[in-house]
């Protein structure tokens, strides 16, 4: 088994743009907002794109791999995890997600906990993220007076910066963003609010969900020094794990044979070196590593997320 990339999985947004192209060169046209690159969704499904397994859908992977790439992490068919890379031109909805209980009661689907990181940000650019201390009532009253957004907690933010945002918090990516976003697989969003867009609003799913004892909680890098490269757990939860990487030269890993790890890069270009050969990293790509690979390597000058379900 080897690193697998898939192909990427773009989305045309009211709110995208063209922000991928800095990186990459195959963005099709348009406003595009998401790019979901390790996915295994009804809305949207990978396809490998390098190797011998190139061409093969993800599902099929869960069917004829199972142990093999996913250790015991597969549970009912379903992958647990959805990474994906936003760009945000103009402001995305003030929105909340639900927790596992309300949203398997409500919409037959996992919640939604989910991690961003900013892999590059416009001078100014800002994240909403919770609100300032109002209550539901103060909260729903502010909506409908059309005065939402003096209930909002807004950061300014810069490349680098990280949050966690759990179910139930009130958040929303502002313009001038790329965020790369590990999430539990799920697409359920309710909107609060939405700038006066034509689009739906959620009202009364988004007050049953949202959690006003919630506080914004930013991802601090606790670094540990080695030969070669430094590392920092970034955040630890019943979901998944995640820990940044900042590589000089190399830096060495064994796959576990219980589970996966997926593999993101948000600054420089590196290669991954294993016994079968090697896959080049760079920025914006995510590849998975197969819970058998075994030993690998990393190698370059580069910044990656490495995340796991713990």
């Amino acid at each position: 088994m080897y690193p697998l990339k898939f192909e990427n999985l773009y989305y045309d947004k009211v709110w995208g743009g063209r922000g991928f192209e800095s990186f990459r060169s195959n963005v099709p046209k348009g406003k595009i907002g998401e790019s979901w690159d390790i996915a295994c969704h009804p809305n949207g499904t990978g396809v490998v794109a390098n190797g011998r397994l190139k061409g093969v859908g993800f599902k099929e992977l869960i069917k004829f791999y199972n142990k093999e790439i996913f250790g015991n992490r597969i549970v009912n068919g379903e992958f647990p995890l959805l990474v994906k890379l936003i760009n945000s031109n103009e402001n995305l909805s003030v929105q909340v997600h639900p927790n596992d209980d309300y949203a398997k009661r409500i919409e037959n689907s996992s919640g939604k906990t989910e991690a961003w990181y900013v892999v590059d940000a416009k001078e100014g650019a800002e994240l909403i993220v919770g609100t300032n201390g109002c209550t539901r009532l103060e909260f729903e009253q502010a909506i409908k007076k059309g005065k939402v957004e003096d209930c909002l907690n807004r950061i300014k933010v810069k490349k680098g910066d990280a949050f966690l945002i759990n179910s139930g918090l009130v958040h929303a990516i502002c313009s001038g963003l790329v965020i790369a976003e590990i999430q539990q697989n799920s697409d359920i969003t309710y909107r609060v609010y939405d700038y006066g867009r034509p689009r739906e609003i959620h009202l009364e799913k988004s007050l049953d969900v949202i959690d006003f004892n919630l506080k914004p909680k930013k991802l601090v890098e606790n670094y540990k020094e080695f030969l070669g490269y430094k590392v920092s757990s970034l955040c630890e939860n019943e979901y998944f794990s995640i820990y940044k990487y900042v590589i000089s030269s190399k830096a060495e890993f064994r796959s576990d044979n219980n589970t996966f790890s997926i593999i993101t890069c948000v600054q420089g270009v590196g290669v991954i070196n294993y016994s079968g050969g090697n896959e080049t990293i760079y920025k914006g790509e995510s590849l998975l590593i197969p819970a058998t690979l075994g030993k690998y390597e990393i190698e370059g000058n580069l910044e990656v997320l490495i995340s796991r379900v713990v």
